[in-house]
């Protein structure tokens, strides 16, 4: 299994933020296909205490690399990564990841 991790740092507007990434982009990536699952995380802090870089993460699931390769290729995925650049250019890191089992 692998997956695509966007991590978020803090927004300006975190209310703002959260309107949009849950009503507009999470929905938007749902139509992704060969998308298994999705897990988001909000982030709330370090373990050595204080706050962590970031404030939200989100971990896309997939089968395989090339269902993902596939899954990133699609309409709907180029549509949510247009939206994803529309609010969050500026605030997000991805990366891609095999699941270690």
């Amino acid at each position: 299994m692998v997956k695509l991790v966007a991590l978020y740092r803090p927004p300006s507007d975190p209310k703002a933020f959260d309107e949009h990434y849950f009503n507009v982009h999470v929905p938007l990536n749902a139509k992704t296909p060969n998308l298994r699952r999705v897990e988001i995380s909000r982030v709330t802090g370090s373990p050595m205490g204080g706050q962590a870089p970031y404030y939200m993460m989100a971990e896309m699931y997939f089968d395989d690399a090339e269902a993902m390769r596939e899954a990133l290729a699609s309409p709907e995925a180029r549509a949510a990564g247009r939206d994803l650049m529309s609010f969050a250019r500026d605030l997000v890191v991805l990366m891609t990841a095999e699941v270690v089992e």
